[in-house]
């Protein structure tokens, strides 16, 4: 007796394209790699800050669940406005002519 389901179990894998190669170590690929990331600023916040100051904020606000984004966003807005009030209060001291 034939069976109803068509196409026949062996025939339903997906073939392979003849342009697709078996080995992926083998490349005709002629694409550049990517550069490799570039080192950060030295003034740049990094992803440590960030989620370290985030922590103390959802510490100090008794641990609510739900607000991750708001306290990393908040964390990273007070970074910035430190870093910027850093730079602010260094840039008139730099500019002044040395004293006689």
């Amino acid at each position: 007796m034939k069976s109803d389901t068509y196409p026949p179990p062996e025939a339903t894998a997906p073939e392979q394209p003849p342009h697709v190669s078996e080995s992926p170590a083998v490349s005709d690929d002629k694409t550049v790699p990517s550069p490799a990331p570039s080192a950060p600023a030295p003034d740049a916040i990094t992803f440590e800050q960030i989620r370290e100051r985030a922590y103390e904020l959802w510490e100090r606000n008794h641990r609510p669940e739900g607000f991750e984004i708001e306290f990393w966003l908040l964390a990273e807005r007070e970074l910035r406005k430190e870093r910027e009030r850093r730079k602010a209060h260094e840039a008139p001291a730099a500019s002044e002519p040395p004293a006689q």
